[in-house]
């Protein structure tokens, strides 16, 4: 039995010790050993609580920092004790949860592989700290601003909420060498002029408006390269690179000029894929970040590509497209409109049900979406509200060969549709429209 184990104790420690070398590698790294199991967009603080409790019981420090604004606690947690400061920070956007869990995981595996070579040298390189849910009182409403509809990302220079102060009173008495400001961006949000999803999105975040390049900034890029080149193995053409413009109020930008260059990462969706998929997608690019400042590979790395990262775009995506339909307004069945009709689903919990909305009406020839019919063949008409921009996208669907009485009091019941679309979904004639 002797010689079983030792083989079984040597295959565990070169594990343990290979495990974080590629990203495919850290891939299964988080599957094996995440400890969040709710999707992000339904964790409240109450459950943040839950969360931090098995950091604490596993050996991490966490600590209350602050209050919100409804006494709500806020809480850092520590790893490492090396000598380059490394802050993060999740969730300043109420409604913005993804990193949130992203945190808790990548500390739990950084705690729970301590003793591995990866995490020591990790460890023994830097120190990290990071605020998950610097909002708790939006994030329990899932709201982006905080109880006064304050946005606190835009609350930098004046400090007038206590989430706000707290945020700069962790950078300043600590004073990080480099800062991860990590958010949510649009479902819709593409990359370049394309209609793919920006599932993650980074920005180097300068300190001023002529945008000047400091060594933190250059070394920033050179992280984000590394970043890029990792998600590429899982999301290739789902990358893109966030706006840059000046804004004085917002955290990042301040950051960068208070001496803490930021790297923003800002998660998207990605059709198809659940929450928890882009929750996996934050932790490879973070520890991979982490294992480049570890390991001194920054060097090696090409600031140039981050510049090859495609523009983020917006505009041009929806949700569902239904085209070249017969448009029918029921209060004026003469006006017939032949058109394309856009869609799009508001940001809910996952908890809660997704309701559509009538975002566009006519010629979409060059618009996108990420669900597209043929509706050539029919009429459409509203369950409720007026055909019109703004309407919820109750939908109902008549064959163009049938004879409807469209000022019937009680269409659907006198007139049964041949398809219904409902809160984002077929509830009757599933397949009847080709998808293109």
């Amino acid at each position: 039995m002797r010689p079983t184990f030792a083989l079984f104790a040597l295959i565990m420690a070169l594990y343990q010790n290979v495990v974080p070398q590629s990203p495919s590698a850290m891939a299964e790294l988080w599957t094996r050993g995440h400890i969040t199991n709710k999707l992000p967009s339904d964790v409240r603080h109450r459950d943040l609580l839950e969360y931090l409790e098995k950091l604490r019981l596993a050996g991490l420090k966490v600590e209350q920092v602050g209050l919100s604004q409804l006494q709500r606690e806020i809480y850092q947690i520590e790893w490492g004790n090396g000598p380059l400061k490394v802050f993060l920070w999740s969730q300043m956007h109420g409604d913005e949860p993804t990193a949130t869990s992203a945190l808790v995981d990548l500390f739990a595996i950084l705690q729970s592989n301590r003793e591995s070579e990866w995490a020591g040298k990790i460890s023994s390189s830097l120190t990290l700290r990071a605020v998950p849910m610097l909002n708790p009182d939006g994030a329990d409403l899932y709201q982006r601003r905080n109880i006064s509809g304050i946005d606190i990302n835009r609350d930098a220079r004046s400090l007038t909420t206590p989430e706000a102060r707290l945020l700069k009173k962790l950078r300043d008495e600590w004073q990080p060498a480099i800062g991860f400001n990590l958010h949510n961006q649009n479902s819709l949000t593409t990359v370049g002029n394309t209609s793919k999803q920006a599932a993650i999105s980074f920005l180097v975040v300068f300190g001023d408006e002529k945008k000047t390049l400091t060594p933190g900034h250059e070394r920033n890029k050179k992280l984000v390269a590394a970043m890029y080149s990792a998600l590429n193995e899982f999301i290739p053409g789902h990358i893109g690179r966030y706006s840059d413009e000046w804004t004085p109020t917002a955290f990042g930008d301040n950051f960068s000029a208070w001496g803490t260059p930021v790297i923003l990462i800002e998660t998207g969706e990605l059709h198809g894929k659940s929450e928890m998929f882009l929750v996996k997608m934050n932790f490879i690019a973070i520890l991979t970040a982490l294992k480049v400042l570890a390991d001194g590979m920054e060097n090696n790395l090409d600031p140039a590509v981050y510049d090859t990262i495609p523009p983020n775009s917006s505009g041009r995506l929806f949700n569902f497209i239904f085209r070249n339909a017969a448009l029918i307004e029921r209060s004026k069945p003469q006006n017939l409109i032949y058109g394309d009709l856009a869609l799009v689903t508001e940001r809910r919990r996952a908890g809660f049900v997704r309701s559509t909305v009538i975002r566009r009406i006519g010629d979409l020839t060059n618009f996108f979406a990420l669900e597209d019919y043929d509706a050539s063949g029919f009429f459409i008409t509203t369950r409720y509200q007026p055909l019109a921009t703004g309407s919820f996208g109750e939908l109902l669907f008549y064959r163009r060969d049938r004879k409807i009485n469209w000022s019937s009091r009680d269409l659907e019941a006198e007139f049964p549709p041949d398809a219904v679309f409902s809160l984002g979904r077929w509830t009757k004639g599933e397949g009847l429209l080709r998808k293109n």
